[in-house]
């Protein structure tokens, strides 16, 4: 299994915390991930509100931990709360349900990390994340949906 690079993580970081501020956005923490949610970059803006890290990391280890982006992490949450509850415990408190965690899939749709962005709503954070990796070169679930590999972009 490939990793994404230092190169393509910092590509993610700088594209959305730039749409960030040419939006107007409140100030933005992200994270990538590699497999296994080992940090491979983190950019925390100034004025970036404490525990911004730890909500960002939250994001993308959900996303890495279910298969899918945090915000069907999110929709599961509300459907199936005792799943859920058990999940977040399961994973000593790290899974945060919230949108703003993305995969990041290669040209394959192979899963090379993740991204967790935090800051403003989880809907801008949740686009934010889609636009950083395509700003990249690389794929989003959504991008995936017709490869023919298994790819959640709806809830299950």
């Amino acid at each position: 299994m490939a990793n994404i690079t230092l190169q393509q993580a910092e590509s993610i970081i700088d594209a959305i915390i730039a749409k960030g501020r040419a939006l107007g956005l409140r100030p933005l923490s992200v994270v990538v991930v590699e497999p296994g949610c080992i940090v491979k970059a983190f950019k925390k803006e100034d004025g970036s509100a404490m525990m911004r890290f730890e909500m960002a990391f939250g994001k993308a280890y959900a996303s890495l931990a279910l298969g899918r982006s945090s915000d069907l992490v999110r929709q599961r949450a509300e459907h199936r709360p005792m799943f859920m509850e058990y999940m977040i415990g399961a994973s000593r408190g790290q899974i945060f349900p919230e949108g703003g965690g993305q995969l990041i899939r290669d040209v394959n749709g192979d899963v090379i990390g993740a991204v967790g962005v935090t800051g403003d709503t989880q809907e801008e954070d949740d686009e934010l994340a889609a636009h950083g990796i395509k700003a990249a070169g690389l794929k989003t679930d959504d991008d995936c949906a017709n490869l023919g590999t298994q790819i959640r972009v709806t809830r299950d």
